[in-house]
């Protein structure tokens, strides 16, 4: 019979819900038999709480009870640098399968990322049944997203991609199937590559489609889905069955090991308390002004002293509302990153375009939404085209005047948002972001509102 495969996608945070990443387990052990591969395609080390304390290894609890067939590499696998990821190559079961992911320069230039840790490009797999080739690659804009990927190169996925399938159908496999990290680039990968199936990842939303007779499936994030996946002659829709783990058996092993490495961590001291739940979901923090954004520029801002607060929306992570007691654990996952909050010196000029670049059209990954949170203060009028003021403390910014702004160090780094700040407007480092906010909390408590800092003109 033609083997199933099992998918799972950008477990990140689940990792911190003990009984969702231990559901996830339990239907992976109830659903595997002996024609079924058990396949991840990547950001299942990280981002998170447990991620960011343990650098990513509270994922061999999950992965040794699953003990999947193959794994690639997401943009968050890349978090904690190259050190720490291939240590837990080395530590899993799985084969991880990267095509693209290469040492950038040095002695080592060219070379394939973690080839002595067992890292392969392609790899084939036999069933009871059949033959699958499996080949993986990562988002080639990693290496900007990301700080901990420096010195890594990413090539072209469709150039690696063609390259490996041929190689996996000159062996014979009954099927080629890619683990994909590129999200919204696997509809390219399909139309430009001869493959059965591409396993996606890196966008959260759950898809199941076919594109150019090949069968594009994404699970979601966060452990909320599995994908089962019939290979046959003619792969469609119908092939794909989407599992809830939330009606799964619980892992006890895992939910128990999630558990310890949080009590191990200190994370359970509550640092303020929330009257009013504070959302932070993906329509929340792209659509303009929110509480959770709120809370955050202003810790920011407090923190440093500064003109101006700034929090990228995509980097807020998404989870349950903060409610009641909030811990230090809640405040890391709602920004889960080991990266300073970062001063930075910027002209009226540049300030005035950092707005204007929060508008959906300037930034590279997701167009249509709004990028940035700001600090009281800071008020940023919209029409039509764009930004078309901005107003500090109700007087229009000057050309000529230097502002300081505290945001997250990642922007200063990447040339994926934001493309006005760089290095050289970096003045000073300052502590983790989450204990910012957490400092800020104890200090000033959570009770952010929506006052009119982002509005539409004529309001």
């Amino acid at each position: 019979m033609p083997p199933r495969l099992l998918h799972y996608s950008d477990v990140e945070n689940a990792y911190d819900d003990p009984d969702r990443i231990g559901r996830l387990a339990g239907l992976v052990r109830s659903l595997r038999d002996d024609d079924t591969l058990v396949l991840g395609t990547g950001d299942n080390t990280a981002p998170g709480v447990l991620s960011m304390v343990t650098e990513g290894r509270q994922a061999l609890d999950f992965f040794a009870a699953v003990t999947p067939d193959a794994d690639t590499f997401g943009n968050h696998d890349f978090d904690y640098g190259p050190d720490a990821i291939t240590e837990i190559v080395r530590e899993s079961p799985q084969t991880w399968v990267s095509a693209n992911v290469a040492w950038a320069d040095g002695e080592r230039g060219g070379e394939r990322f973690a080839r002595e840790a067992g890292v392969v490009p392609s790899t084939v797999v036999a069933t009871d049944g059949a033959t699958v080739g499996l080949t993986g690659v990562t988002e080639p804009k990693t290496g900007s997203m990301c700080p901990g990927a420096t010195g890594l190169a990413f090539t072209d996925p469709v150039a690696a991609v063609r390259r490996e399938s041929a190689r996996l159908r000159e062996q014979g496999v009954d099927a080629v199937v890619v683990l994909s990290h590129l999200g919204s680039g696997d509809d390219e990968l399909a139309r430009e590559t001869d493959v059965d199936a591409i396993l996606g990842g890196h966008v959260h939303s759950r898809r199941v489609e076919c594109v150019a007779d090949t069968l594009l499936a994404r699970p979601g994030a966060n452990a909320r889905g599995l994908l089962e996946v019939d290979l046959d002659s003619a792969l469609s829709v119908d092939a794909v069955t989407v599992h809830d783990p939330a009606d799964a058996p619980l892992h006890e092993s895992v939910a128990d090991a999630m558990d310890a490495r949080r009590a191990d961590a200190g994370l359970d001291e509550v640092v303020g308390h929330v009257d009013e739940p504070i959302t932070r979901d993906r329509a929340v923090k792209h659509t303009g002004e929110c509480r959770i954004g709120n809370f955050i520029a202003d810790a920011y801002r407090w923190a440093a002293d500064a003109d101006v607060g700034l929090q990228n929306s995509g980097g807020i992570r998404e989870g349950p509302p903060l409610a009641g007691d909030v811990t230090v654990a809640d405040l890391v996952s709602v920004v889960p990153f080991d990266e300073p909050v970062t001063v930075a010196k910027l002209s009226g000029r540049e300030l005035r375009q950092l707005c204007r670049e929060a508008d959906g059209e300037h930034v590279q990954a997701v167009a249509d939404r709004w990028h940035a949170h700001v600090s009281n203060g800071l008020t940023i009028r919209r029409d039509g085209s764009g930004v078309e003021a901005v107003h500090l403390d109700g007087v229009p910014l000057s050309t000529d005047d230097t502002y300081t702004v505290a945001t997250t160090d990642y922007l200063f780094h990447t040339d994926h948002e934001f493309p006005v700040l760089d290095e050289q407007h970096r003045v000073e480092r300052l502590s983790t972001q989450y204990e910012m906010l957490a400092a800020y909390a104890r200090e000033r408590g959570i009770d952010p509102a929506v006052e009119g800092r982002i509005r539409q003109a004529g309001e």
